[in-house]
């Protein structure tokens, strides 16, 4: 006769699922104001700090960090831009967004960032976090006692860890997005009906800033990383292989993509990245579920078209956080209130990359209309200050309260 041996129990008050900049923000901000909490994470610490990722933070994000004593090395390491240009009919247009709307875009990109974030929470704070968690599941969310279980990477046994609330922040493809019971969510999916293939040179940036190139044959883009890396894209067709773009394919196309009188040329190098990203957005509403509440990827997904991604990442994770240890301080309207909050950023956001998207995609669409309206709207933006005013607060992120 066999029997089955229990799992090892442990208990704290908050597990937080997934490293990414939402779940170290809130483990941060937990760890600061002595709230319990246990961080899983299914890679390893090397992995996350090196994956490569978005690298624009809106001011109002970079503030509200720095508030909270978590902007030191971005502070000091991060550069900023206030402008971008629009080229298309071999002409640049200039848009000076930071002094059209007083803020700036902070360029860290977000590898950088978590690795100041995993310092401050388990180098210096130590706070409890387990690497390369292997099987994580979710147990009755909908109790007062719910519980995160994991397969422990080395010695491979099961641990359970019962909480008085989950941090799902464990991305598009994470357990905690799964663990919702069929029913209690709605998802609406929006897809673009392009792609961009995404490319990372070893090669120093030809502008100091944003270029979008609006062509017939494609959209391109051009984003300083650093003096020695420069990030594009290039507008591909649904499910493209990124290993048909040769390296000769790929900077041919960009020249002709990003050419405009008067520009300086592109600088080649060595591609060192390079994938299809099909664009896409989604959300998941509401955001909370009995005693699990998502954030970032877990909750919604906005294509990098506008740059949008992390900062709504970071929204989410200041809330959570703030709510959680507003909770144990004996008020639960941060709790009560917290999906509802971020959704009202989560879709001006979402609306705002669906403009641009059609502003960015009109010239390759072949439709006649499309194209049409897109034109029309840069006419405004370039023509109209009070256009391109209000654009510019929408480029750089409204202001938050956190």
């Amino acid at each position: 006769m066999s029997s089955t041996a229990p799992l090892p129990v442990t208990r704290t008050r908050v597990v937080i699922v997934g490293a990414g900049p939402a779940g170290l923000i809130v483990a941060n901000l937990l760890r600061t104001a002595e709230v319990d909490c246990v961080l899983l994470e299914a890679e390893s610490r090397e992995f996350i700090e090196q994956r490569p990722r978005a690298g624009f933070l809106e001011e109002w994000a970079v503030r509200a960090l720095d508030r909270r004593g978590l902007a030191d090395g971005l502070l000091e390491r991060a550069g900023t831009q206030g402008e971008f240009e629009f080229r298309f009919d071999g002409e640049r247009h200039t848009v000076r967004t930071a002094e059209l709307s007083g803020r700036h875009h902070f360029v860290y990109p977000q590898p950088l960032l978590v690795t100041d974030l995993i310092a401050s929470y388990a180098d210096r704070a130590e706070g409890e976090v387990r690497f390369g968690v292997r099987e994580v599941a979710l147990h009755d969310i909908d109790s007062a006692r719910p519980a995160v279980s994991y397969t422990d990477p080395v010695t491979g046994a099961r641990h359970r860890i019962e909480c008085d609330f989950i941090a799902g922040c464990d991305g598009a493809r994470g357990v905690t997005r799964a663990a919702v019971p069929t029913g209690r969510a709605a998802v609406t999916r929006h897809d673009h009906g392009v792609a961009w293939l995404a490319l990372l040179a070893e090669a120093p940036p030809s502008a100091d800033g944003v270029v979008f190139g609006l062509h017939e044959r494609g959209f391109g883009a051009q984003m300083a990383r650093s003096p020695q890396v420069t990030r594009y894209y290039l507008q591909v067709a649904p499910g493209s292989d990124a290993e048909d773009w040769s390296h000769t394919r790929v900077w041919d196309e960009l020249h002709r993509r990003l050419a405009a009188d008067g520009a300086p040329p592109l600088t080649e190098g060595p591609v060192i990245e390079k994938v299809v990203l099909d664009m896409h957005n989604y959300v998941v509403e509401p955001m909370t579920f009995g005693r699990l509440h998502l954030a970032g990827d877990a909750a919604h997904l906005v294509a990098p078209i506008a740059a949008k991604g992390m900062n709504l990442a970071i929204n989410d994770a200041l809330l959570l956080g703030d709510a959680l240890i507003a909770h144990y301080r004996g008020d639960d309207t941060g709790l009560a209130g917290y999906s509802e909050a971020c959704l009202r950023r989560v879709w001006q956001y979402m609306e705002f990359s669906q403009w641009l998207s059609d502003v960015l995609h009109g010239a390759s669409s072949g439709d006649r209309f499309q194209a049409g309206t897109a034109r029309a709207r840069l006419r405004r933006l370039l023509g109209s200050e009070s256009a391109a005013k209000a654009f510019a607060r929408l480029y750089m992120g409204e202001e938050a309260d956190l």
